[in-house]
């Protein structure tokens, strides 16, 4: 089993950045080599794909939305994801998942094995 703790949310004003971490565990997440996204879920809206990043950090991928913005970055010695944001909008309002997938990378929530649970991210107009 792999338990995923984000940490790093806030209130924010527009304009702003926040990091946001991932701390993994598990006596699996290290061998399995897993891929690593970040979700978001503005508010009643459905949940969204933002970044990820393959195991060796070599290829990341954004949302649109993201790009630009936000990067995100990984530390497997310390078994941490980031997502360092930037120039943060009111539309960027959510709560912010990272998920785990063996697959080399996927935009779709439905192919991620493992969830935290999340971080609250409030962006101020």
């Amino acid at each position: 089993q792999v338990q995923l703790v984000e940490s790093g949310g806030g209130l924010v004003q527009a304009g702003g950045s926040l990091r946001l971490s991932c701390a993994a565990s598990g006596r699996t997440f290290s061998s399995s080599r897993y891929t690593m996204g970040w979700f978001r879920q503005p508010p009643g809206k459905e949940r969204e794909f933002v970044a990820d990043i393959t195991w060796g950090g070599g290829r990341t991928r954004y949302a649109d939305s993201a790009k630009g913005r936000f990067t995100i970055s990984r530390d497997n010695a310390k078994n941490t994801v980031y997502l360092q944001m930037n120039s943060l909008k009111p539309e960027d309002t959510a709560v912010y998942c990272c998920a785990a997938t063996n697959r080399y990378h996927s935009y779709y929530d439905y192919e991620y094995d493992y969830w935290g649970q999340g971080t609250q991210v409030t962006v101020s107009s």
